[in-house]
């Protein structure tokens, strides 16, 4: 795992241009662009020294996951054979191949879709799946999206992992994920083109029984190394449970042996699991109604899964934590129409809401940085996000979680950042 020093960090963080979604930007670089980076480079360049310095250490000392890999090709007792080492199918991305600033890839959308002009796609679900999200808080929509849409998907993700943008580099980083960028529509253009013109929305809509759907919050996830156990959703943007959808469209078929989520049926309306609370302890007489209540869903490209914000669930990884094939998944969350914005300053909630704008607590959710995508995306919102204007920045940030450890109580709040240390948990 790459360290990179407290200096290094402060140095980066200084700079506000480098954060902010000005140019286009594109190609996995080995080395930093003045022109990309502006007045980072200095910073950068610590950062780069800095992780190579401690590369260079790693690999001067035995490592715990030196002598993992160390003895999963040792012989095996008694055969004077040895065990094919595992590989995984994508390697974290070095310090300073990441890219700032707007993204391209340039694809063409599915079916003739005209990008900014078609309006978005539909998909009819019944009132069944509608009445079984209801009671169960989960149902499993198969088969949403067709082949073309689902290269698409791929080809959108294969583009954003071969040039990983910063705003992925603490998940990354933090080992939970072997790729994971939030509020990826903001930076990836080919993300927020599927917003506005696939029937994502359609199906959200008919699903929270509105007439609109906005996005509150996105996740590009790929593989999630050794998976994470039972927890509820609370990084759902600045809406409440009852306001938001949450919702996964995946791209690959789940292994067999893990990888599927799993499901507490109708723990979504459980009143003792706390709103700021991540992991969930399903021991817990509190919960014992819905311990026996599971179900386990395996995902096949195409498919959708949605769920209520508060349903318990897990996802279990590999025991190695390596994935030789991939798992990718776009999710999130959506707000139903009438939804208001909360804020969330003070409590972990607050990390899925990170922008610039200048929406008040009790405003109508109404914002370029939650753009409608249903019954059709606006066109204001879409410039507003090629322009630049939707994005993060330094200031906004230490702005907003400023305080979070002061205003949170600790209980709640260590329960928010034990997900970064969930890895060696496991």
């Amino acid at each position: 795992m790459v360290k990179v020093s407290t200096a290094a960090l402060l140095a980066l963080a200084g700079s506000a241009s480098a954060f902010a979604p000005t140019a286009h930007s594109s190609g996995r670089s080995t080395a930093f662009s003045s022109t990309r980076m502006g007045g980072c480079d200095a910073a950068l360049t610590v950062l780069r020294q800095s992780s190579e310095v401690a590369e260079r250490e790693a690999t001067s000392s035995p490592s715990a996951d030196a002598s993992t890999s160390s003895s999963s090709s040792a012989p095996s007792s008694g055969s004077g054979s040895t065990t094919p080492r595992r590989e995984k199918i994508l390697n974290e991305p070095n310090l300073w191949e990441y890219n700032f600033g707007l993204q391209d890839p340039g694809l063409v959308l599915p079916h003739g879709i005209q990008a900014g002009v078609s309006l978005p796609e539909k998909y009819a679900i019944t009132e069944e799946q509608i009445a079984t999200l209801e009671r169960d808080g989960v149902v499993h929509i198969k088969g949403v999206f067709d082949s073309e849409w689902v290269e698409y998907l791929r080809s959108a993700t294969g583009h954003q992992v071969d040039n990983p943008h910063f705003w992925a580099f603490a998940g990354t980083a933090s080992k939970l994920y072997d790729y994971i960028q939030r509020n990826v529509w903001q930076t990836n253009k080919a993300f927020a083109n599927f917003y506005y013109h696939s029937a994502m929305g359609h199906v959200l809509a008919q699903c929270g029984r509105t007439d609109e759907i906005r996005v509150s919050t996105d996740l590009l996830m790929v593989n999630p190394n050794k998976g994470f156990k039972w927890h509820q959703d609370n990084q759902n943007g600045p809406i409440t449970w009852e306001e938001g959808i949450r919702f996964w469209i995946t791209m690959d078929e789940t292994p067999e042996e893990y990888g599927a989520p799993v499901y507490l049926k109708g723990s979504h309306r459980n009143d003792f699991v706390d709103e700021q609370a991540v992991f969930v302890d399903v021991e817990v007489p509190e919960l014992g109604e819905y311990r026996d209540e599971v179900a386990e869903f395996r995902t096949m490209p195409g498919d959708m899964l949605i769920w209520h914000p508060r349903t318990i669930h897990k996802v279990d990884g590999p025991s190695d934590g390596i994935w030789t094939s991939y798992r990718r998944v776009l999710g999130g969350t959506v707000a139903k129409g009438d939804a208001l914005y909360h804020d969330k300053r003070g409590s972990g909630g607050v990390l899925s809401d990170l922008g610039r704008h200048d929406l008040q607590d009790g405003d109508k959710l109404s914002s370029s940085f939650f753009p409608v995508v249903y019954p059709r995306f606006d066109d204001s919102e879409a410039r507003d996000r090629d322009s630049g204007k939707v994005g993060r920045s330094p200031r906004d940030i230490v702005s907003k979680i400023g305080g979070l450890a002061g205003k949170a109580s600790g209980d709640k709040f260590f329960s928010f950042f034990k997900v970064l240390g969930s890895q060696s948990e496991r």
